[in-house]
């Protein structure tokens, strides 16, 4: 691959409610549809929804059982079968086992995707089909028209014919070979990775270069032919930030925002014969479906994944899997429960992280146009919205509230998408009909102007109402969230819900003044002043402009790091707490006021201050 990669959401749930979580996906579609089988369709071979999973991440499960949960939860929302990637990992055939195992325990179907960064396309062709051997009389193998099935990532120049007299059957085989690059002539069809708009080298679309999903499909398409199947991508997002800690860097992203809900509306319409949703559990690509707490190790993903679930990505497929299976192309008919999903960045991509991301901030890429510290390459195209689905039986109004952003809609019947421009602070939505509220809720996710664990993190957070189960990273996940950070207050441990609120309003810019009569520290100034709003200062470090927005809102703002950008009556600041605030070791004396007032009333950020 591009790498190896309200309340129910609290911490704690029970096994019980997480049961009931899985079993509430149990129906893809109303009672009074039927969706065609998989018999039927894999006979066909048409209208298969696959999903990649990557097998390089999970050498840490120990039984059949470890991915009983992923298969449950797959099969359930209408998925038929995992793409189960694998590379040349020592422990690769015993996750073969268990992943076999497991969908054959679990009625579900898998079938092995073979990653090409690891296997060797001019030697490794017996190898590979030896391997197909293996598993091809597996109860939980998929067969496509009657032929055991296999798929891979890269590839191109594989001897197909030797696959085949090494597997001894005729595989149908579906690679991700590439257009102009090799014969159709001995493949089955083939899979498009680029699930997301490009400029055609691998990175985020620039002026002048923009090639779109649907331009890929094209391609794909003319490239087949008619004799030929093609199985077309659908992702949710892409985004990944590692730094030099590890082998691999690499530090860029592909514009998401309304991705998925897009690229769905495009698969129902267009009638691809195979979909494959990309993935299950790539957490270091940040395109996963499947769950955080889904037992996996930690290749430093983790300091963008914590705390930030993708579970609604997967509700919000459900209904289209169902439509698309059927040869429908209106996902009304599908619509079993009535939810909303909704996602965003936890901030927006002005908020400038170098001071702890990075040495060498805002400079230019290398000769691989990746950024390998500080923000990542293809930010600017990223939009500053919350995105919000609404899956209704009939017309409603949702309303929306983003910090100080408020919008309502009318919603109709069905699947419809809505998008607020993203402000700081408390995110709220709520579905009224008739005069009643059916849902509502407030997410667990600030939108805030802290660097969290000092990085760029362009990651969604994706929520849902009604709210889902509780789905944190597990201590495998989180074993190398620490490693390469330039900040000490970043925890391996999950803590949504317990953000730190901000101001409803976006900052300007910061500027001056002192602590309201009401601080009782020593550490920062006495001097009240009439200060409402402010922001960091031109030319001080964006990690001031959590602190200054926060103590300037409540009439402190020093010069220096901060400038007001509004006065008036001075709101009564959060209680005290109690508690004094230091800056982080090696931060300069100009964090001491802002860190000893801020920490004091509750906000004390942790790319910033600390409590002492």
């Amino acid at each position: 691959m591009l790498s190896i990669a309200g309340s129910l959401r609290q911490l704690g749930l029970s096994a019980l409610a997480a049961a009931a979580a899985l079993s509430s996906l149990a129906s893809a579609a109303p009672s009074n549809i039927q969706v065609r089988s998989l018999e039927e369709r894999a006979a066909a071979g048409n209208r298969l929804v696959f999903c990649h999973f990557m097998i390089g991440i999970v050498g840490d499960r120990g039984s059949a059982s470890d991915y009983d949960s992923d298969m449950q939860r797959a099969k359930a929302a209408g998925i038929d079968a995992f793409a189960l990637n694998i590379g040349t990992d020592s422990y690769t055939v015993t996750q073969l086992n268990y992943a076999y195992q497991s969908a054959a325990n679990n009625g579900m179907k898998v079938f092995i995707s073979f990653d090409f960064n690891w296997y060797n396309p001019s030697t490794d062709a017996a190898r590979v089909g030896q391997l197909i051997a293996q598993y091809a009389n597996q109860p939980a193998q998929l067969q496509v028209n009657g032929r055991v099935f296999a798929s891979s990532f890269a590839g191109d120049g594989l001897d197909v014919n030797a696959v085949r007299s090494a597997a001894g059957t005729n595989v149908y085989f579906v690679p991700n070979f590439h257009p102009g690059q090799s014969s159709t002539s001995t493949i089955d069809g083939a899979l498009n990775w680029m699930a997301w708009d490009s400029n055609g080298n691998n990175k985020a679309p620039t002026p002048g270069a923009n090639v779109t999903v649907a331009m890929g499909d094209a391609s794909y398409q003319s490239w087949l032919g008619s004799g030929k199947t093609y199985l077309a991508p659908i992702s949710p997002w892409f985004s990944t930030h590692y730094g030099p800690e590890v082998s691999y860097s690499k530090n860029w992203v592909f514009p998401g925002g309304a991705l998925l809900f897009n690229r769905w509306q495009q698969v129902i319409q267009q009638g691809f014969p195979m979909v494959e949703i990309i993935t299950w559990n790539d957490y270091g690509e940040s395109h996963y479906i499947g769950p955080l707490s889904s037992k996996h190790g930690d290749d430093g993903n983790s300091k963008w994944t914590n705390d930030m679930p993708h579970d609604g990505f997967l509700d919000l497929s459900t209904p289209f899997i169902a439509a698309y299976k059927n040869g429908d192309t209106n996902v009304a008919n599908y619509v079993q429960t009535e939810k909303v999903v909704y996602w965003y960045r936890r901030n927006l991509k002005t908020l400038n992280c170098d001071a702890t991301d990075t040495t060498a901030g805002h400079s230019a890429p290398n000769a691989s146009g990746n950024y390998f510290e500080g923000i990542p390459n293809g930010w600017q195209t990223m939009d500053d919205n919350v995105y919000v689905v609404t899956l209704l039986k009939s017309p409603a109004t949702l309303s929306v509230t983003s910090g100080g952003n408020s919008q309502s809609f009318n919603a109709p019947a069905g699947a419809n998408i809505f998008t607020v421009p993203a402000g700081l602070g408390k995110q709220s939505f709520v579905v009224n009909r008739g005069g009643q509220n059916i849902l509502s809720g407030t997410s667990l996710m600030d939108i805030t102007n802290v660097c969290n664990c000092g990085i760029y993190n362009f990651n969604p957070y994706v929520g849902t109402l009604p709210a889902g189960f509780s789905d944190p990273l597990g201590p495998d996940g989180l074993s190398s969230l620490t490693s390469g950070l330039h900040v000490t207050t970043c925890q391996p441990k999950p803590s949504l819900g317990t953000n730190p609120s901000v101001p409803a309003s976006p900052p300007a810019n910061p500027t001056s003044s002192t602590p309201p009569a009401s601080r009782t520290s020593s550490a920062a100034p006495s001097n009240p002043t009439n200060c409402v709003a402010g922001t960091v200062a031109p030319g001080e470090s964006g990690n001031f402009a959590g602190l200054c927005s926060f103590s300037c809102n409540y009439g402190y703002c020093p010069p220096g790091p901060c400038v007001c950008t509004a006065t008036g009556t001075v709101p009564q600041a959060p209680p005290s707490n109690g508690r004094n605030g230091c800056p982080l070791a090696g931060e300069p004396a100009a964090y001491s006021g802002l860190c000893s007032f801020s920490c004091n009333h509750g906000y004390c950020p942790e790319g910033a201050c600390q409590y002492c």
